[in-house]
């Protein structure tokens, strides 16, 4: 049985002293749910989120990471530094690293195993973009992606690894994918996964969908057979809104 994920994606927002408001009244009001839940905040909030989860039942995040532990990798941040905050997921690959940032699949790969390697868990990104969608090669994009992502990876660290599916032109926009849309490629997510190693190992991997998801569809789409969890951008920026998505 897989467990349902919840990530919060803050982005490039909350100053530390906002981050601290935002986790005291999330800690407070927080209610034990059947989910692990995840808040990942920007660099600069690590050590401060840290102290305010310890001791809790909600996971630390970070954004990104660099896949050596050390050296002249100037503005770079180590799996390390990450575990020294204890910090135990990792966005990896997120469309918009990809996109504006032009990181490559091979790159975010090494990522990947780094991050397996130190206990981090990685939440590997993987989406279209519109064109990709509306011209039909929208199935080899994602295959290739996870083709790509999971290369290298041995069969016993796959269940390691949580899949986010976010269709670009879902991210910031509005506009979600029908939860049929979402869960078919969830499960086409899956069958890939069960191509690379077999059925038995991709029916543990773990599956989120991001794209516009707040408390109003979050039910719709975690009943979904293929989705076990939303990785969650805006609505996990305000208190009300996240736990609601906990509590779907």
């Amino acid at each position: 049985m897989r467990k349902p994920i919840i990530a919060g994606n803050w982005k490039m927002n909350k100053t530390q002293t906002e981050t601290v408001e935002l986790l005291n009244r999330i800690v407070e009001n927080y209610t034990d749910v059947e989910v692990d839940a995840v808040v990942c905040v920007p660099f600069t909030s690590l050590s401060k989120a840290s102290e305010l989860l310890d001791n809790t039942m909600i996971h630390l995040g970070a954004q990104n990471m660099f896949y050596e532990e050390n050296g002249a990798f100037t503005g770079e941040v180590s799996p390390n530094m990450l575990k020294d905050l204890g910090v135990e997921y990792v966005i990896l690959g997120h469309s918009e690293r990809r996109e504006i940032f032009g990181e490559e699949d091979d790159l975010i790969n090494k990522k990947v195993k780094t991050a397996i390697n130190h206990k981090i868990t990685p939440i590997l990104c993987v989406g279209e973009t519109l064109d990709e969608r509306e011209s039909g090669v929208y199935l080899d994009k994602v295959k290739t992606q996870i083709l790509n992502g999971f290369a290298g990876i041995d069969s016993g660290d796959v269940s390691k690894v949580v899949v986010a599916y976010e269709p670009i032109w879902a991210i910031g926009t509005g506009k979600t994918a029908t939860s049929e849309d979402a869960n078919n490629m969830c499960k086409y997510i899956r069958e890939v996964i069960a191509e690379l190693y077999e059925a038995k190992i991709a029916d543990n991997v773990r599956i989120q969908y991001g794209g516009s998801v707040k408390p109003e569809n979050i039910s719709e789409l975690m009943s979904m057979s293929d989705i076990d969890g939303a990785l969650v951008g805006g609505a996990s920026l305000d208190s009300e809104s996240y736990l609601a998505l906990l509590n779907y």
